[in-house]
């Protein structure tokens, strides 16, 4: 680091530099005066130095120093000295030393900044975001975006040493009817017509491993143009890779040991591998949830068997229909819900889906609840040894379809985590596999892809494409880590015959198949190697490793809730020249719209 403006960062210098002399360079974080002596904190990217400046040396520097507000930017010359036993800063790592100035430069003022470049600062977020250049000042911010920046070497490194090659894909593709919506580019040479900013680069990765490149990776740019939620943005970035001649197995192989080595040279947190398994359809039933949360337990089960005779007409009316009713055990919490958070419990079982929600405390006095009168005392004893019921817990209840049972209890299994504070520390992971290939849009009545229509189907369930698409399973795999899904991938379709298929049964006539993946389906004509491969969220990994909810704490500039950055203005109106110059008319919309 040594240049003209400095010989070492703030933070480098320690106590085997005393009686050495340094030059910093940064900015003011404090300054405050003791009388005859001076101290100010000068701030880099690697931490802070107390400067002193003492009247009696220096009185020049303690008029000029007068004058220097916070956000400053200085040069400083001076001794590295101890400091005095009653001044330490045990929360700094220079905290045993300081520079005594004997030169001081200013290389160029500051305003008075409209947010505190600070830590403690509680300015709203579009205060932060419309200054992120002084937000991104803060030594919290600032560890966040240096840490992803070590991820980069860290994957970077373990990739290459694992033979993978790392390789760009295009960012102008053409539009596909499948995924999230798509963010369009108009073509200026080729008007009328537009390109697609990449969802992923699935399809071209996939061309990779047929153009025999065997290992691909990319740490990449991806965008979806989709409301946003905490851990969403509309450009996002992607750990990517692609592997042929695998299956996978050796896919899932490499990536345990590359989030292994993740977590260790981060958080120095050991993961034990392998990582535990799980099917798609053990999550569902147990834990309401694709992405489970281990960290506890409270875990979900079926009484249907039990109450299909019962009197209750509610659970016995959807048991016939084909539904089922799925019952769970919150420990302990029949003493802390009273009557109207039981109310509120409803509420949030109907925001997911469900029609209802029955509960019953079960006290000393017995089981106490609306729904108890229907069911005889052998039921009653039934659903409480099913249930692992004891004095003092709370039990609910959902029936309804098979999924909306399971989603609004698996929900309901989170709320009550957080209601019953519920300790939840450590990093708990799981693979989640053999999803189902399909799901059926009621709107649309036709059915989708759950991962992507490139997955392939199990070896078992080639033969029900066609016949029954709701039992054909993916040969797909999730990993889930606290109830977050950290990354995804699958073994891919590498024969024709077998994607046609795919398209098929998603409704897709061999014309439109081929008028929209042509290029793929052709290429797979060429001799193409069985492959597989994952990708990760790097954002989402990022706010798991230094723990915060909101995705725009490691992103150096998100976006806001609108799609915008308030910072620069984007998005903004095209000139009518360049709306010309594309061929394109825009239509006029209310400003409130925005």
């Amino acid at each position: 680091m040594k240049n003209q403006y400095r010989t070492n960062l703030c933070a480098e210098v320690n106590e085997s530099n005393i009686g050495q002399k340094v030059t910093l360079a940064g900015w003011v974080n404090k300054k405050r005066s003791l009388g005859q002596l001076v101290f100010l904190e000068l701030r880099d990217i690697s931490g802070i130095m107390q400067i002193a400046i003492d009247a009696e040396v220096s009185p020049k520097l303690i008029e000029m120093v007068a004058k220097i507000k916070n956000e400053y930017l200085i040069q400083i010359k001076g001794d590295v000295v101890l400091r005095d036993k009653e001044t330490v800063n045990e929360k700094l790592k220079t905290g045993t030393i300081e520079v005594r100035a004997e030169e001081i430069n200013v290389l160029n003022e500051a305003q008075t900044p409209p947010i505190y470049v600070d830590d403690a600062d509680k300015a709203n977020e579009n205060i932060r975001l419309r200054y992120r250049y002084l937000d991104l000042r803060k030594p919290s911010m600032q560890q966040k975006i240096l840490m992803r920046s070590r991820l980069y070497r860290i994957v970077r490194e373990f990739l290459y040493e694992e033979g993978f090659h790392e390789i760009e894909t295009p960012f102008l593709n053409k539009p596909t009817p499948e995924g999230a919506r798509d963010f369009l580019v108009p073509s200026r040479v080729q008007p009328n017509k537009f390109f697609s900013l990449p969802q992923s680069p699935q399809l071209f990765k996939q061309l990779l491993m047929v153009s025999g490149f065997d290992r691909y990776f990319q740490i990449v740019k991806c965008f979806r143009d989709e409301d946003l939620r905490q851990d969403r943005q509309p450009e996002f970035t992607q750990i990517d890779m692609e592997m042929s001649f695998v299956t996978g197995e050796e896919v899932i192989d490499v990536n345990e040991r590359l989030i292994q080595k993740i977590f260790k040279e981060i958080l120095d947190y050991e993961i034990v591998l392998p990582i535990p398994r799980m099917t798609y359809d053990e999550a569902m039933s147990r834990y309401g949830s694709d992405k489970p949360d281990l960290r506890f337990d409270m875990q979900l089960t079926d009484i249907s068997s039990i109450v299909k005779d019962s009197a209750f007409g509610v659970f016995t009316s959807v048991i016939k229909k084909g539904g089922s009713v799925r019952g769970m055990n919150v420990k302990g919490g029949s003493d802390r819900m009273i009557r109207r958070d039981l109310d509120r419990l409803v509420k949030v079982a109907e925001t997911y889906g469900a029609k209802g929600l029955a509960w019953i405390r079960y006290t000393a006095e017995g089981m106490i609840s609306p729904i108890a009168k229907f069911f005889t005392d052998t039921e009653k004893d039934a659903i409480l040894s099913a249930l692992g019921a004891e004095e003092g817990d709370l039990l609910l209840f959902v029936a309804d379809k098979h999924e909306v049972a399971l989603t609004a209890l698996g929900q309901l299994r989170l709320h009550m985590a957080d209601v019953m504070e519920i300790e939840r520390k450590g990093f708990v992971f799981v693979w989640i596999t053999d999803f189902p290939m399909f799901e059926y849009d009621e709107e649309e009545k036709r059915y989708f892809a759950v991962h992507h229509p490139f997955t392939s189907p199990t070896e078992h369930s080639v033969e029900l494409l066609g016949k029954e698409p709701e039992k054909v399973r993916a040969r797909a795999y999730d990993i889930v880590v606290n109830g977050v899904e950290l990354g995804g991938g699958s073994v891919r379709i590498h024969k024709e015959a077998v994607q046609e298929k795919v398209f098929e049964q998603m409704g897709f006539s061999k014309e439109e198949a081929w008028e929209q993946f042509g290029f793929l389906l052709e290429a797979f004509q060429y001799g193409t190697p069985p492959h597989a491969g994952m990708a990760y969220g790097l954002d989402r990994l990022c706010m798991l490793l230094v723990d915060t909810e909101n995705i725009k704490d490691v992103i150096a500039f998100p976006k806001n809730q609108n799609h915008g950055c308030v910072m620069t203005g984007a998005p903004t109106y095209a000139s009518a020249h360049q709306l010309e110059e594309l061929k394109i008319k825009t239509i006029k919309v209310d400003e409130n719209d925005d």
